[in-house]
């Protein structure tokens, strides 16, 4: 394990809480969690809730909020909203208000509480579970320490369970699209890969009918996608292996 890797894994030990530990803060919406921030990544759910609370469809959402590139490390789509203008101001700051506040992202709604999986190289081909997921408290710099709170009463105030099964089922997506995506860079040209990622893209954020319930809509989803993308690239691996076959048969 590399230094900048320890240094991460040792950050996050520091900083872990359990969920019925308390920490200290009172949100005194000062605004600053709004600006300089480029890092508000949504996930499917969030752009879902989002849309539906603006009405609009998560396609309009995203063209009008959101830049979508490709993660440099996990090589998947990954969606983000666009902050503007020079103090970095979210885009859906509207005089000094939350305009999705109550369908605000999952981050956001959390802040100061984050949350990650701490992978298990023992586990490397289980299922991500609710009980892989950690929290942890980072002090936030803003408001002030006049209350008291658990992770567990913190999240439930924004009705986000603890045991938060769907974060669990989008990690599992992320890993196994991450692992597809990089086998399939080896061998397809960027072309190839321009119509896997927009199909994924497709399928993991607009996909949805914000009148009909997110959770099935998403399962139905990931099943399609992970099949053909798993499909494509089982294919396109025996194909480079008969390749290989025949250049040593030719030599």
């Amino acid at each position: 394990m590399d230094d900048r890797m320890q240094g991460i894994l040792q950050s996050f030990e520091n900083q872990q809480i359990g969920v019925d530990e308390p920490f200290r803060f009172r949100c005194t919406m000062c605004g600053k969690c709004c600006i300089h921030r480029e890092d508000i990544l949504l996930n499917p759910r969030d752009a879902y809730n989002m849309a539906k609370e603006l009405k609009i469809s998560p396609e309009e959402l995203l063209k009008q909020y959101c830049e979508v590139y490709i993660g440099q490390d996990s090589r998947i789509p990954v969606v983000r909203l666009m902050p503007r203008g020079n103090v970095q101001r979210c885009p859906l700051l509207k005089n000094r208000k939350c305009m999705v506040h109550n369908a605000k992202p999952t981050v956001c709604a959390m802040y100061p509480i984050g949350r990650g999986i701490r992978y298990d190289t023992k586990k490397d081909n289980a299922e991500i579970t609710e009980e892989d997921i950690k929290y942890f408290f980072t002090n936030p710099g803003c408001g002030d320490e006049d209350e008291t709170h658990t992770v567990r009463e913190w999240l439930g105030s924004f009705g986000i369970p603890v045991a938060d099964g769907f974060f669990a089922k989008w990690q599992n997506v992320v890993y196994r699209l991450s692992m597809s995506f990089r086998k399939l860079e080896k061998s397809a040209n960027p072309k190839v890969m321009e119509l896997f990622w927009n199909a994924a893209f497709g399928d993991l954020y607009l996909e949805y009918d914000t009148g009909q319930e997110f959770l099935p809509q998403f399962e139905r989803n990931m099943e399609r996608l992970l099949s053909a993308i798993t499909g494509m690239r089982d294919k396109m691996e025996k194909e480079d292996d008969g390749q290989g076959k025949e250049d040593e048969r030719g030599r």
